[in-house]
C-alpha cells in the first residue's frame, strides 16, 4: 500500500476549545480551522453533531472534535475512553483504491471514500479499522483545501516564534496482553507495514513487550506495547484500565532542536519527566561522545540513545489527562532511524516515577469514586 505519511491526526476530546487552548498555549499549535454548526461569513460547514478544529506546528495537524450530541461517535467514545486519539489519516495517492485494498484484505469498513471540493480544491477520503476504537483515514489531496464541507481555513492568531515541531515521528499503541501479534500481523497483512524493531522492556519488576512497525515508505511508524503479565502490574495495565482497552499512549513529535523546544514548552506550563543525575553521570561510558552537550540535556531532563545510523534525543511529556493516560514525546534525530535499545527502558522509568504519585487517585477517578 503507497501511504505518504501521517495527513492528521484526530483527538475526540470533551471540549474542543478548552483541549485546543492548551495545545496552543503549552505546545505552540495554532488554529487554522474550524468546523461545526456556526456561521462564519459566508462559510458554514454545516456539521450540526460535532464541533472541530484543525491545529498545526510547523507541518503536524490535529483536529480536536468534540460531540454536540449522543449521535456523533466522539460521544461514546470520551465516556469510555475520556480525550484520546480517534482517528489517525494516512496521505495517500489514491484513497478508493487503498480503502478497497484494506476491506479486501481484512480491514473493517468504517466510512467508503467520499468526495469534498471547494476551489482551492479536491479531497477525498474513506475510514476502515485499525486497533480498539482507532480507526484509520485516508486522505488523498488535490490543490489546498484541507477538507471542503468539514474544515473552514481560518487565519492563525500572530505569533512571534519560530515553529519548534517539524512533524509527526510516530505513534505507540497500548494493547492486552495477548494481542501483540495479532495487531501487528494486522498493520503488516492490511497497511503493508513491516516490522522494523522489537525489544522486551523491563522496569523494576515490570515487563512489556514492544514491537515498531513501519510503512514501506518509512513515513508512518507505530510503536506497539503490551504488558508482560507474568511480572507486577505497571504503566501499561495502568493505562489499559484507565483508558478503558487498547489505545493511542502517545504522539511523538519531532523537532530540529528539542533543548530549546523542552525549555519553551516548560515555561509555557508543559511538564516533562524528570530524569535522575546518575543517567548523566554514566552516559559516556554508554553513548560516547553526544553532538549535543551533556550540560544541556541534564538540566531538562533529555535522554541519548542511538541505532546503527546516528543519535537521538527524547523526552516524555506529563500527561494533562485526567485519567493519566495520552501524553506526549519530544524527539530529535541525528541521522537516527529506529530507536535506541537504551532509551526505552530510561523513558518508561521516568514515567513510572510519576505515575507511581498518582495511582491510587487515578484509580479510584477511572473507577468513579472520586
Amino acid at each position: 500500500m503507497d501511504i505518504l505519511g501521517i495527513d492528521h491526526v484526530e483527538f475526540y476530546v470533551g471540549d474542543a476549545r478548552q483541549s485546543a487552548f492548551f495545545l496552543c498555549t503549552a505546545f505552540g499549535f495554532h488554529v487554522v480551522g474550524h468546523g461545526g454548526p456556526e456561521v462564519f461569513g459566508s462559510a458554514q460547514t454545516g456539521l450540526d453533531a460535532q464541533r472541530t478544529l484543525l491545529l498545526s506546528h510547523g507541518d503536524s495537524r490535529v483536529l480536536l472534535t468534540s460531540a454536540l450530541n449522543s449521535a456523533h461517535p466522539a460521544d461514546g467514545y470520551v465516556s469510555r475512553h475520556g480525550d484520546g486519539v480517534a482517528v489517525i489519516a494516512f496521505a495517500v495517492p489514491d484513497a478508493a483504491a487503498c480503502y478497497e485494498q484494506a476491506v479486501a484484505a481484512g480491514a473493517r469498513s468504517v466510512e467508503p471514500p467520499r468526495v469534498g471540493k471547494n476551489p482551492q480544491g479536491t479531497v477525498t477520503t474513506a475510514v476502515v479499522g485499525g486497533f480498539g476504537d482507532v480507526v484509520h483515514r485516508f486522505v488523498q489531496r488535490e490543490g489546498t483545501a484541507f477538507w471542503p464541507g468539514v474544515i473552514e481555513p481560518q487565519e492563525p492568531a500572530p505569533h512571534r516564534e519560530s515553529d519548534l515541531v517539524r512533524a509527526i515521528d510516530h505513534a505507540a499503541f497500548c494493547v492486552p496482553a495477548g494481542e501483540l501479534e495479532d495487531t501487528v500481523d494486522y498493520y503488516r497483512r492490511v497497511f503493508g507495514f513491516k516490522l522494523i524493531f522489537e525489544e522486551y522492556v523491563e522496569v523494576g519488576s515490570q515487563g512489556m513487550y514492544s514491537q515498531v512497525v513501519q510503512s514501506g515508505s518509512g513515513t508512518a511508524t507505530f510503536t506497539i506495547i503490551q504488558p508482560d503479565m507474568s511480572r507486577d502490574r505497571g504503566q501499561i495495565d495502568d493505562f489499559l484500565t484507565w483508558h478503558g482497552g487498547p489505545g493511542v499512549q502517545h504522539l511523538a513529535l519531532s523537532t530540529d532542536d528539542i533543548v530549546a523546544a523542552v525549555r519553551t514548552f516548560s515555561d509555557r506550563g508543559a511538564g516533562f519527566a524528570v530524569t535522575p543525575g546518575a543517567y548523566y553521570d554514566v552516559l559516556g561510558d554508554r553513548i560516547g561522545a553526544t553532538d549535543l552537550p551533556v550540560e544541556r540535556l541534564r538540566p531538562l531532563g533529555i535522554l541519548v540513545d542511538r541505532d546503527h545510523w546516528g543519535q537521538m534525543y527524547q523526552i516524555f511529556s506529563k500527561s494533562m489527562h485526567i485519567r493519566r493516560t495520552y501524553f506526549w514525546e519530544l524527539i530529535e534525530r541525528h541521522g537516527a532511524r529506529t530507536f535506541g535499545t537504551s532509551n526505552i527502558p530510561a523513558l518508561y522509568a521516568a514515567k513510572e516515577r510519576e505515575l507511581a504519585d498518582v495511582r491510587d487517585s487515578v484509580e479510584l477517578g477511572a473507577a468513579g469514586l472520586r
